[in-house]
Parts: C-alpha cells; structure tokens; sequence
C-alpha cells in the first residue's frame, strides 16, 4: 500500500512537472481517447506539430510589403533625377555678376579623408546678358534675371543635392561704378530670388567685391593648380593680370575703377595695410599684395593714348609733333587711315568732337616711340607718390618675388603672334617691333584668317610696346628673364577668379567644419540615414527568413509509463 501511494504521488509530481507548452494535460488526453484506447494503444501520446496561423502568414505578407515599399521609396529618391547620384560628390555654385553679364558657375568636389578634393571636369558655366548694374534705373528687376541661370545650375547639380549646394553671388566691375543705395536695391532683389532658389543661400553671400579680391582669387586658382597652394610661400607664383576694358564707361560714370590692371604675388616686406591681404590655406598663412591698377586696362591705356595724341595742350604732345607739323600717331601702322576707321565705326570710345581730331593723326608705325609713349602714360601721377617706392604712377608696388603668371591680353598678345607661353620679352619686343612697323595692306593679307575687325587687328602695335613698357620699364622684369609665364590656364583648369573664390571658400569651410562620420549619417539632407535603415531592416528579414527556413521540425511525444514528454525531430518532407 505504501508503495502505491509513493508512486501515485511522484507520477503526480510528473504529470504536473511536465505539462506542455500548450497546455494539454496527459490525464485529459487519456480521457478524451477513452478507456479503451488507453489499453490497446502504445505506452506514448503524439501531440500536434505546431503550425504557423493564419494571423502569422498575415502578418509575414504585411512585413515583407513594408519593406517592398520602403525598397521602391529609397530607389525613386536615387533614381529620380534621371541618373545614379553619387552622394559623395557635392557642389557649389559662385555667379559673377560682371559690367557686361552674369555668368554662374558650377563646380564639383568630393571630401576625402577631410580633405577637399576639386573636380574640374565637371565645370560648367552660363552667361546670360545684360549685367546686374544694367538695372540700375530698375534695382527689382535685377533678381528675374537669375532665373535663367539657377534652372541651368538646377539641371546641373542633381536634385537630392540642391540642399546641400551653396550659392554665392560675387558683383564686380559694373556694380562698383553704382551708388550704394543702388548697388543695396541690386542685390536685395538678387537674394529675394536666391532665398527661393533651393539651393544653401545666406544673404551675406551676395556682394560686390573690389579689385583685389579678384587677384586674390585669380592667385589661389593659380597656385592650386600649380601645385603650390598650402606649401612654401616663397615657391608660389604671382599674378599680373592686363584687363580689356574700355575706358568710355568710366567717362560715362564720371568713375576711374572700372578698368584695371592687378598684380597679385606673396612679399615678405613690410605692407601699407591698404594692399596688403592675409590668406590662410590648410596650416599655411601667406602675406600678399594685392591692387587694381585703376584705368590701367589695355583698351584704357590706348584710349588714353589717343587722348593724349589728339589733346593740343597736353605737354608731351611736343614730343609727337613731326617737323612738318603734322601729328604721328607711332602706335598705328603705316598705312592705316583714322578717318576710315570713324566712318566705319557706328559707336566709339571717343566723343564726336574728338573724332576730328582723331581723324587728323597719322600713322607712324615705330614701336620705339609707342612704347615711350605708353611709358608716359603708366608713369603719370608719379610725382604724387605718398611712398618709398611707385612702380606704376603714385601706386607702391613692392619688389617682385618668385614666378609671375601674366594672364588675359598678355597672354592673348603672345599668342597671336605665336610665342610660346616660356617666351621671353624680348622675344614679344621683337614680334612687336616687326609689326609695328609694317605696311596695313600686308598686315591685313597676313591676318586674313583671323577674321579681326582692322581696330582690333592694329592695336596689337600698341599692346605689344604697352606690354614691353609695363613689365620692363615699370615692374623692373628683365629682357631674358625666365621668371615670367603667359597662360589661361594651368594645365587644364582656367585661372578664372570665380573658381580661385570657390576654391578659397570651400576649402575654408570645410576646415572649420570638420564633419565626423557620425554627422555625415544622420545629416538633415543626407540620405545615408534612410539607406542604412532600409539595408538593415532588409537584413533582418532576410536573417529571420533563413531561421525560419532553417528551424527543425518537431513534435513532443508523452510517455505514459514514463510519465514525462520527449521532444523529437522529424525530417522536413
């Protein structure tokens, strides 16, 4: 009896142990099969497999939609643009609103290791026409002549980046000619439109910058290119830049800034503030000097040049004056007529009353004389000097130093008469001198192919002595001298002060910033973020889909003279 009762109470103790999961209890299955199933069948009990339910399959065919959708999402977002968006190249725009139009640029770079990395293949640029300092008598218009140019950067810089693009509007040699009040009214209707462009925009980023920012910059694309930006100051090269610009303009605005020579290079002399700047690239701290030479353009130099021929009482018009009392103009050709020249000319840089008198002058081809000439008007004003030292009229200049680049019509001049861009001056004064003194009639035969207007065709006797007379006579550069380069470019990158600013800004930017990766990530435009999310829950998925697939079957058998369950794997069919 004892006995019974202990093994009554431990198969008790076993049955209530080891009640499945699902709640089947053993006496209850043996009630339900009845007495005399008890008997005849074998000492165990099979329990249901367990199944997945509807609900799950529902749920299952609702997870995998979720991420179906979010999959779809992800690939319009990339994809919509029309092309695959490599999120990690970015841009920048910079406008140069000119005296004769607004030009955009668009540039591309990339981060690398913190460091900023330029793309310049994929410059792209657009001009549109007139410039911003055309809407003086109408400041609110000046903005609706963006728009044109903002579509063409829209289609440039794909859409998932325009809030990450920065636009910047740089107003130059127009806008410097107008008042204040009208350059402000300018340019708030210039940021109105840019606020709404889409692209990063702060209204500070809308300006007009002087003379020697431009030679700043045009020094920074310079010596990025070459190779020099952010090593050793003294091994960087320096700019002289010779504009084109005509000097009517600064007589229409009764205003002498508009046309300009610079000269932009590192010195390790003492600086009067007013040229000096302070550049900083990477850990690297250069001292410049920086000046626009005002009214010292080509076309205004040879502009003056006439003034000074055709001016009866000007004291070096003596020295011009042949015997015979006939002025001599020795900066034209022999053989090319003045009086032609006005009559076939609709507009000039002369007021009508002065075309007589320009007519008058006749051509003495000396290339001598021109460049004496042209010496007398670059010295002018010398004697008001406030310096130790004037180069160039009352303008300190301090020693040159290092290599110079000589960009625009200096380059321009050494190229139409096929010098080589290592040529030396007296090389170009050679070039000059032959030209100069050569018959119109045989010049014209010779250009024939150039297709140039005969004005533009006999100013190159001008502008070689003017060059000659510039860097020799006044910057002090020697005759054979190898110091002195003339280039657009720099390999293939133009020298264009636009991108020397891009350059400048984005590199300065990008040191201030100093992104980690984590904010790289969850940036408010960046699209990491949403990509990481879909990859990871992709991921999961698929790790629970292979679980899933990869769970064994089994089923739970209770041993009724044992007294406890046994849990079995069977094959998958």
């Amino acid at each position: 009896m004892r006995l019974l009762r202990l093994r009554n109470r431990v198969a008790s103790k076993s049955v209530d142990s080891d009640t499945t999961h699902n709640g089947m209890d053993p006496v209850k299955f043996q009630q339900r099969v009845g007495p005399a199933a008890s008997r005849s069948a074998p000492n165990f009990a099979y329990y249901p497999i367990s199944r997945p339910s509807k609900r799950s399959k529902s749920n299952l065919i609702v997870f995998g939609f979720v991420l179906t959708l979010i999959a779809l999402i992800s690939c319009y977002y990339l994809f919509r643009t029309g092309k695959v968006v490599d999120w990690n190249k970015k841009y920048g725009i910079v406008i140069d609103g000119g005296s004769t139009g607004t030009r955009l640029h668009v540039f591309a770079y990339r981060v690398q290791g913190g460091k900023t990395v330029f793309d310049f293949g994929e410059e792209a640029a657009m001009r549109v026409s007139p410039g911003l300092s055309a809407y003086a008598e109408d400041p609110e218009s000046a903005g609706s002549s963006l728009n044109e140019l903002l579509e063409f950067g829209k289609e440039r810089v794909p859409r998932g980046l325009w809030g990450d693009t920065k636009i910047r509007l740089m107003a130059t040699a127009g806008m410097r000619l107008l008042d204040f009040d009208v350059q402000h009214r300018i340019l708030e209707s210039c940021r109105r439109v840019l606020r709404q462009s889409r692209f990063v925009f702060k209204d500070e980023w809308a300006s007009v910058i002087n003379g020697s920012d431009e030679g700043v910059y045009a020094w920074i694309v310079a010596n990025y290119a070459s190779g020099t930006l952010g090593a050793d100051p003294l091994k960087t090269t320096g700019i002289i830049e010779l504009g084109g610009a005509s000097a009517q303009a600064c007589t229409d605005f009764a205003e002498l800034n508009c046309v300009n020579g610079l000269i932009t290079f590192v010195s390790n002399e003492p600086l009067p503030p007013e040229f000096s700047r302070t550049v900083k690239f990477g850990n690297v701290i250069y001292n410049i000097y920086s000046h626009s030479f005002l009214q010292f353009g080509q076309n205004a130099a040879f502009d003056a040049l006439r003034e000074l021929l055709v001016s009866p009482d000007h004291q070096s018009s003596a020295e011009l004056v042949e015997k015979g009392g006939v002025k001599l103009d020795p900066c034209t050709p022999m053989g090319y007529s003045h009086a032609m020249a006005a009559e076939s000319s609709s507009s000039g840089s002369f007021i009508e009353e002065k075309d007589s008198l320009l007519s008058n002058l006749q051509p003495g081809g000396n290339f001598s004389e021109c460049r004496s000439a042209a010496l007398t008007l670059l010295q002018k004003g010398k004697d008001k000097c406030a310096y130790q030292h004037c180069s160039i009229g009352p303008t300190f200049i301090p020693k040159l130093q290092g290599k110079f680049l000589a960009t625009e019509n200096f380059f321009y001049t050494s190229k139409f008469f096929g010098l080589s861009p290592k040529a030396f001056l007296s090389d170009l004064m050679g070039a000059g001198k032959q030209f100069c003194k050569e018959d119109w009639s045989s010049l014209r035969r010779k250009h024939r192919s150039l297709s140039l207007k005969d004005d533009d065709l006999m100013r190159y006797c001008f502008s070689s002595a003017y060059i000659v007379a510039l860097l020799h006579d006044s910057l002090g550069i020697s005759l054979d001298d190898e110091r002195i380069g003339y280039g657009n470019h720099v390999g293939n990158i133009p020298l264009d002060w636009a991108l020397g600013a891009f350059i400048l800004l984005t590199s300065s930017s990008q040191d201030m910033q100093h992104p980690s990766w984590i904010s790289t990530v969850i940036g408010d435009d960046s699209p990491t973020l949403l990509w990481l999310v879909a990859i990871a829950a992709l991921f999961m998925f698929a790790v629970w889909s292979v679980s899933k697939w990869r769970k064994p079957q089994l089923k739970t058998i209770y041993d009724l003279e044992k007294g406890r369950y046994i849990v079995t794997r069977v094959r998958r069919s």
